[in-house]
């Protein structure tokens, strides 16, 4: 009897526990095990981990609409927008009241450029709120969606609404901040933000978006108060720790930069931080030290190890970069990183060959790398194999679509390559998120300039300027002005570009354009050196005033500021070159020359150098060797004008090769049209070939423009010839009324008399 109560008990044990199990293996049991195994790898980001958990949970419950708005979360996480949509598409087929999905898909219609859209958007989101009045959310976006469409009141009436039912809402506050600046109201944002850190006193967010304003107006005290009181509130905020950082070293006080840098090296995201400061400060041999240090106590980051490599470089230390690589590559062979540094060194050093090698080996590791072909890609670019070139930037951007800076070269490739509408075809055919930043719709821009289609340019530049006026939409919309024959606004938009940057050498030229324009040449020079003045670290604008001064023959100064630049960057070789342009026009050709020919050996590509070499064998008479320099440089640079137009004037003028030199003029024209020196060397070259009409043609195109008193003279010599007599006797005496002294005018006042 005993035994057989145990037999039963033991029977009944087991079917209770198999119970229990099915009740754990239903499908209600396993979807919620999947949902909450999901929900924890969406927290730490692990998207594709959460994607796999979802999925099994859908599978579990087919009917169950949760599970399919999650994995539209985790597809959102990893950037596939359309798996996204999808998945909210089934959400709300399961359940078509699913205020999250109906949200999330608003969302994404909002993040899109396309009108109907965005009005789609704001339709579903209205509908949202009616339903959901207190949605918060859906107040936030539909602000955007509002904004998008330029209705910018009810966006202010949107997040009006959305602040009185919350007001911590630090999303609201920023876009009524924002709004507000583009409304030139900024005392209306500053009481926006203030009133978030009164609502929210212990958010960090609250005061470090505050000291962000402050810092965007320049009211720098304040703005170091609210990024301090955000640092007390959390010592470890890397963010705001690290704007208070910046800040300190903008305001002069080097001190306390130094040790708020410090302390963020000892952040994880913030290491190399320390190490960078003490390099601008010229302590190179300190920062190395610490870079050094870093790698020691971190040898698995390679980040660190590049950091350091790019370190070594600037301190031209090839030994020591060696030395690192080489530990690297023993410790792994298949250390991808350590071999493209490898190349990297390789390729600045001009050893092609090894480069290519060392590439074509790490291909093999990594089949797909696009970080292998677009070094590929410039291993091509510095060979001069430009379509190579292009060839690898599509492969690498084909691999990685969303390397923007990568689309933005390509395009710029294409527009050099006088191919403007691919590259409008390249940016165009970007994500939604990257169309919508600034450098892509700068870049953007530039290519409509490329294209002549100012209208379209027109309101990129007014969608740009309506965001943010940064110093590149400034520049685009100071040199649309100048080409629109306005150089009034367009002076006063340059200017205001280089009152945020001094230093923008777009900007600075365009100012000076300004000034020609308007006939006031030596202001353009003062304005630029004033400017100038207030950039001294820049090496490319104290090389632009020095060349400003120099085409007006004030050497000394000139040299002074291209003395300013080799201070600013002793390696910034375009300085030399104008040190030996200096040189050559105070008759130092012997010092000129040995400048470039230093430059030449250690770069024989330098087609600056080669350029200027060619120049002074011009100066000197050797007019074979010139003309073979300008051969050479063509070789390697076909679209190069200013060769295309030199070589073209020698061949007809010493060389006795008129209809070669034809060939090579008409080229430069082709390639730049408006540069006036290159249709005097065309209309001279049919002047020579006896197509006096030809001729006249591009000499008076050349003469329309205010320069070489020279075009005048050739000009009138093609009057007289094509029986005009009359006309070329108006443009002889203009042109000695200027400059009666070169030699043409004795030429040209014998053509004229003798007709």
């Amino acid at each position: 009897m005993t035994m057989k109560r145990t037999r039963i008990q033991l029977i009944v044990s087991v079917l209770l526990l198999a119970l229990a199990g099915g009740c754990h293996r239903s499908p209600e049991a396993r979807r919620d095990n999947y949902l909450a195994r999901g929900k924890e790898y969406l927290a730490k980001a692990d998207y594709s981990r959460a994607v796999v958990e979802f999925r099994n949970a859908a599978q579990a419950m087919p009917k169950d609409p949760e599970p399919y708005y999650q994995l539209g979360l985790s597809f959102l996480g990893l950037h596939d927008f359309r798996s996204a949509l999808a998945a909210f598409s089934k959400t709300l087929e399961l359940n078509p009241k699913h205020v999250g999905a109906q949200l999330r898909i608003a969302q994404m219609k909002v993040g899109s450029n396309n009108p109907g859209l965005l009005k789609e958007a704001e339709g579903q989101l209205n509908a949202i709120l009616s339903q959901n009045p207190a949605n918060v959310d859906a107040m936030d976006t539909l602000a955007v969606a509002q904004l998008r469409l330029s209705q910018g009141e009810s966006a202010v009436q949107t997040l009006d609404k959305a602040l009185a039912q919350t007001p911590g809402n630090l999303v609201a506050s920023l876009l009524l901040a924002r709004q507000k600046m583009a409304q030139n109201d900024a005392r209306g944002a500053e009481e926006v933000l203030k009133a978030a850190c009164t609502n929210a006193p212990g958010s960090i967010d609250a005061r470090h978006l505050l000291g962000e304003f402050y810092i965007s107006q320049k009211r720098f005290p304040e703005a170091e108060t609210q990024l301090r009181q955000a640092v007390t509130i959390d010592s470890r905020n890397g963010p705001a720790l690290f704007d208070l950082a910046r800040l300190e070293f903008t305001e002069g006080k080097k001190q306390d930069a130094e040790q708020s840098f410090k302390r963020l090296s000892t952040f994880d995201a913030y290491k190399p931080l320390y190490g960078t400061f003490l390099f601008s400060e010229g302590r190179r041999d300190e920062a190395i030290r610490e870079f050094e240090r870093l790698v020691r106590e971190n040898p698995d980051d390679r980040q660190l190890r590049t950091d350091l490599i790019i370190a070594y470089r600037s301190m031209n230390r090839t030994a020591d970069i060696e030395k690192l690589l080489d530990s690297a590559l023993r410790k792994n062979h298949r250390d991808a990183d350590a071999w493209l540094e490898r190349a990297q060194g390789l390729l600045d050093r001009r050893e092609f060959e090894k480069a290519e090698s060392v590439l074509n080996y790490v291909l093999r590791i990594e089949r797909n790398s696009f970080r292998v072909h677009y070094k590929l890609a410039k291993l091509h670019q510095y060979r001069g194999e430009l379509q190579s070139y292009r060839d690898q930037l599509s492969e690498t951007l084909r691999l990685n679509p969303a390397l923007e800076s990568v689309r933005i070269e390509l395009a710029q490739r294409l527009v050099a390559d006088k191919d403007p509408r691919a590259a409008l075809q390249v940016l165009d055919a970007a994500s939604e998120a990257q169309k919508n930043s600034e450098s892509m719709l700068v870049a953007r821009n530039w290519v409509l300039w490329s294209l002549g289609d100012m209208e379209q340019m027109r309101k990129g530049i007014d969608v740009g300027l309506s965001r943010q006026k940064s110093v590149d939409l400034l520049v685009q919309d100071a040199a649309w002005k100048l080409r629109q024959h306005h150089p009034d606004t367009s002076l006063a938009a340059a200017e205001q570009a280089l009152s945020m940057d001094p230093s923008s050498l777009r900007a600075l030229n365009i100012l000076n354009e300004d000034y020609k324009a308007e006939g006031k040449v030596a202001v353009a020079v003062q304005k630029v050196g004033e400017y100038a003045a207030r950039a001294p670290n820049s090496a490319p604008v104290q090389n632009f005033y020095g060349n400003l001064l120099l085409y007006q023959r004030r050497i000394p100064e000139a040299r002074s500021a291209f003395l300013k630049a080799k201070t600013a960057d002793p390696r910034f070789v375009d300085a030399d070159l104008s040190l030996a342009k200096a040189d050559a026009l105070d008759g130092k050709i012997g010092d000129a020359r040995k400048t470039v020919q230093t430059v030449i050996s250690a770069d024989a590509g330098n087609i600056g150098a080669r350029m200027l070499l060619a120049n002074l064998d011009e100066i000197t008479g050797d007019n074979n060797a010139a003309i073979e320099l300008y051969r050479k440089v063509l070789d390697d640079d076909p679209d190069n004008a200013r060769a295309l137009n030199n070589l073209a004037y020698l061949l007809a003028q010493y060389g006795n090769q008129p209809d070669e030199a034809l060939k090579y003029a008409q080229s430069a024209v082709e390639l730049d049209p408006n540069a006036p020196g290159y249709c005097d060397t065309l209309g001279w070259i049919f002047y020579r070939k006896a197509l006096y009409s030809e001729a006249i043609q591009y000499l008076k195109r050349a003469t329309s423009q205010n320069g070489d008193v020279v075009w005048k003279y050739h000009l009138a010599m093609a009057y007289a010839k094509a029986g005009k007599q009359a006309q070329g006797k108006v443009v002889l005496d203009e042109a000695l009324k200027q400059n009666p002294n070169v030699p043409e005018a004795a030429a040209a006042r014998q053509v004229v008399s003798a007709r």
